[in-house]
């Protein structure tokens, strides 16, 4: 049998010279490596009682979704500024260069539920920082984060070191 890694595709010098870039699609289309991740990534997190599963666009939805269906759980999006059609609460972060939006709806998560976080990647982190930022706005509380990836050299854990953080495969570099 396959592990994991095996699947995730490593396409070394892009999007730049000296990084190597960790590709899900691969493991996306290939049936056992996608029913391997997701199985991982939610066996990881078995001992975590949470209310809601919240995924980011747009693979944090593919990976999201088959973890709450699987659990019997509600999915929540958080999509990029002007992508959801009811009342939203958003944030503004930084990025590399420059700055983004995300936002979700208003009354997708309610006061005191308990949040998993999923998402293919994790690499500084500030889109995670941003997410959790969002959802605490609305009342809800983050007990945990799942991705299948972690670039441990970008940090993201120490950022996100007041939460509980999983990740199926842990690359040391960038």
């Amino acid at each position: 049998m396959k592990q994991l890694e095996e699947y995730v595709r490593s396409i070394p010098d892009f999007p730049e010279e000296g990084i190597i870039f960790r590709d899900v699609t691969s493991v996306l289309q290939d049936a056992d490596g996608l029913q391997l991740a997701v199985d991982t990534m939610q066996d990881m997190v078995k001992d975590l009682e949470f209310d809601v599963v919240v995924g980011p666009e747009s693979r944090g939805f593919i990976f999201g979704t088959p973890i709450a269906y699987n659990l019997k759980k509600p999915f929540v999006l958080i999509r990029k500024k002007g992508k959801l059609p009811c009342e939203t609460v958003s944030i503004e972060y930084e990025l590399e260069y420059g700055t983004a939006t995300i936002e979700m709806h208003k009354d997708s998560i309610k006061q005191g539920q308990k949040i998993l976080i999923v998402d293919d990647l994790i690499a500084t982190g500030g889109t995670t920082e941003a997410m959790i930022r969002l959802i605490e706005s609305l009342g809800g509380e983050v007990v945990g984060i799942v991705v299948m990836i972690e670039l441990a050299g970008l940090k993201g854990r120490e950022r996100l070191k007041n939460y509980r953080l999983e990740s199926a495969i842990c690359y040391e570099g960038k």
